[in-house]
C-alpha cells in the first residue's frame, strides 16, 4: 500500500476533486517507520490529504491552482513531533510520568494512562495504590495489576474516572460492539450544520491558504493539537482555550501550541462564558476534544456553537466514536492501540511477549491531520457559492485504528528504528518566551506556500482570550 493510493483514498472520501491528485507529488522511501502496518504510507497520506486540501481552499478563495509536494520520511517522522521538540538548555523527560505503562495482568495485559493526575488518582484507586509507593517504587504497581483480569480492571479504572486499555486482538476487537458502531462511520465525517449568515468573507491579501480564517483551538494532548497547529502553519490565527487549571504536559504543549495564542476561560463563570461566546461568533471554526458529552453538559453542543455563528465550521474528535457503549469514553492513542488489536499484532508479528504498539502515535498524529483535512473541506464547502452553510465534522482514534487495519499488514518490521534526535534537515528553530526552542518542521508543501510557524511556544493561558 503505497502512499500514493492511500492519499487518493482519503481524498476521495472528503470529496475533493480528483484532478487535485495530478498536482500531488510524493516522494521519499516506502518505509520510514519499523512496523507490519503501513505506518508510512498512513501519515504520508494523511498529512497529502490535509496539504492538498489547503491548497483546494486557496484555490477556491481566489488563487491560482497549485501543486503540492509530500516527502514520506518527513511524514512519517512528523508522527514523533513529541519525542523531537525540545528547549535548548532543558533536558528532555519521560512524558509519560510514573504510573503509566504497559502491565501484565492475571490473565493478559493492561496499559494505565496516567499523564494527566487525576487519571493517575483514578488508576491508583482502582488499584488500592498510594502515590507515594507508587512513585517510590514501580513494582507496587506491577504487583497490583497482577492479581486483576484485564477486562475487569479496566472497566474498574474507568468507574474510577481514570483511562486504562486492556489488550485484545483484533478479532475481539471486530466483534465488540462497539466495533460494529465505530466501522460504519466514514473515516472524517461531513454534516451539514446549519446554514451560514454571510459574513464570513475575508478582505485583504490572500497570501496564504488560511489568511484571515479564525480557529478555537479547545483541544489538548496531541491529536487535536496538531489538527490546530497544522491550520496554523498555513496562516489561520489559533487561539487555544484552556481551563485556569490545566495541567497538561509541559512537552505536549511546547510541541503543539506554536504559531499559536493561548487563554484560559472557566466555562463555569457567566463572564467568561461571555466572553467565550464573543470569541465564537466570530469564528469560522471550532475544534473540540473534550470528553464527548462533556461540552454538551456545558451547553456547547455543536447545534449550539453554530447558533452563536451561523456557518461555523465544528471538527469533534473523540476516541470511540462519541456514540455506543465506549461512546463516552476517555481515550488517548496508547490505549485505542490496546484495545483495537494494533498491539496484538504488533506482538505477534515480532514473536514478543509485550504488546508491541506502533513505532509513533500514529492514531494521534493522522487523526489530526484528517481533521485538519476535514475542517479545511468544510471551510471550503462553505466559501463555495454553491455549497455554503455550516459543517460538522467528526474523526476518532478507534476509527483510524479500524481503517489503519485496513491497508493491510504491508509494513516492514526491518526498518531502522527511528533517530532519538531531531533531524538537522527537518529542523525549525524558534525563540520566544520559553526560550530557544526546536521543532520538526510541518510535514508537506504547497509549491509558493511553505507552511511555516509564525510565532514560538508560549505558556498556556499568557494571552487575553480576544482575536487580533
Amino acid at each position: 500500500m503505497d502512499a500514493c493510493t492511500v492519499a487518493a483514498g482519503l481524498w476521495g472520501g472528503l470529496g475533493g476533486d480528483p484532478a487535485a491528485l495530478d498536482r500531488l507529488t510524493v516522494t521519499g522511501p516506502a518505509h520510514a517507520l519499523p512496523s507490519v502496518f503501513p505506518v508510512t504510507a498512513a501519515a504520508a497520506g494523511a498529512v497529502s490529504a490535509a496539504t492538498m486540501a489547503a491548497a483546494e481552499l486557496w484555490r477556491v478563495r481566489g488563487a491560482p491552482a497549485k501543486p503540492v509536494a509530500v516527502d514520506t520520511r518527513h511524514a512519517a517522522l512528523a508522527c514523533l513531533s513529541e519525542r523531537f521538540t525540545e528547549v535548548v538548555g532543558q533536558e528532555r523527560h519521560d512524558i509519560w510520568g510514573p504510573v503509566s505503562g504497559t502491565y501484565a495482568t492475571r490473565d493478559g495485559w493492561i496499559r494505565l494512562h496516567a499523564v494527566f493526575r487525576r487519571h493517575r488518582e483514578a488508576a491508583l484507586r482502582a488499584l488500592g495504590v498510594s502515590e507515594a509507593d507508587a512513585v517510590a517504587d514501580r513494582d507496587v504497581v506491577r504487583t497490583a495489576v497482577a492479581h486483576w483480569d484485564a477486562a475487569a480492571l479496566e472497566e474498574t479504572v474507568y468507574r474510577e474516572g481514570g483511562c486504562a486499555g486492556a489488550l485484545r486482538s483484533i478479532e475481539q476487537w471486530r466483534t465488540s460492539p462497539q466495533a460494529a458502531v465505530v466501522t460504519a462511520q466514514p473515516l472524517v465525517g461531513l454534516t451539514p450544520l446549519g446554514r451560514s449568515d454571510g459574513t464570513h468573507a475575508v478582505s485583504g491579501e490572500l497570501d496564504r491558504p488560511l489568511r484571515g480564517m479564525r480557529i478555537l483551538d479547545l483541544t489538548r494532548v496531541i491529536a487535536g493539537p496538531v489538527a490546530a497547529r497544522f491550520l496554523a502553519a498555513y496562516g489561520a490565527e489559533v487561539l487555544r482555550i484552556d481551563a485556569p487549571t490545566s495541567d497538561d504536559e509541559p512537552q505536549l504543549v511546547t510541541d503543539t501550541v506554536v504559531g499559536k495564542r493561548s487563554a484560559s476561560l472557566d466555562f463555569h463563570l457567566d463572564d467568561d462564558r461571555r466572553r467565550f461566546d464573543a470569541l465564537v461568533r466570530k469564528a469560522d471554526a471550532v475544534l473540540c476534544a473534550y470528553r464527548p458529552g462533556a461540552l454538551e453538559e456545558l451547553g456547547y453542543d455543536p447545534a449550539s456553537l453554530a447558533s452563536l455563528r451561523p456557518g461555523l465550521v465544528v471538527g469533534v474528535l473523540s476516541a470511540y466514536g462519541g456514540v455506543g457503549p465506549w461512546g463516552t469514553r476517555r481515550g488517548f492513542d496508547s490505549l485505542v492501540q490496546m484495545t483495537t488489536g494494533l498491539a496484538e499484532a504488533g506482538r505477534h508479528a515480532a514473536g514478543a511477549e509485550m504488546p508491541v504498539p506502533l513505532p509513533c502515535q500514529l492514531l494521534d498524529h493522522a487523526t489530526g491531520y484528517l481533521l485538519a483535512a476535514g475542517v479545511i473541506a468544510g471551510l471550503t464547502r462553505r466559501t463555495a457559492a454553491s455549497r455554503g452553510g455550516g459543517w460538522l465534522v467528526q474523526a476518532s482514534l478507534a476509527r483510524t485504528s479500524c481503517w489503519l487495519e485496513g491497508l493491510g499488514r504491508s509494513g516492514s518490521v526491518d526498518v531502522d528504528a527511528p533517530p532519538t534526535d531531531l533531524p538537522e534537515d527537518l529542523t525549525v528553530d524558534l525563540h520566544g518566551p520559553l526560550g530557544h526552542s526546536r521543532h520538526i518542521a510541518c510535514p508537506g508543501c504547497i509549491i509558493g506556500a511553505a507552511p511555516h510557524y509564525t510565532t514560538a511556544p508560549i505558556p498556556l493561558g499568557q494571552d487575553d482570550p480576544h482575536w487580533l
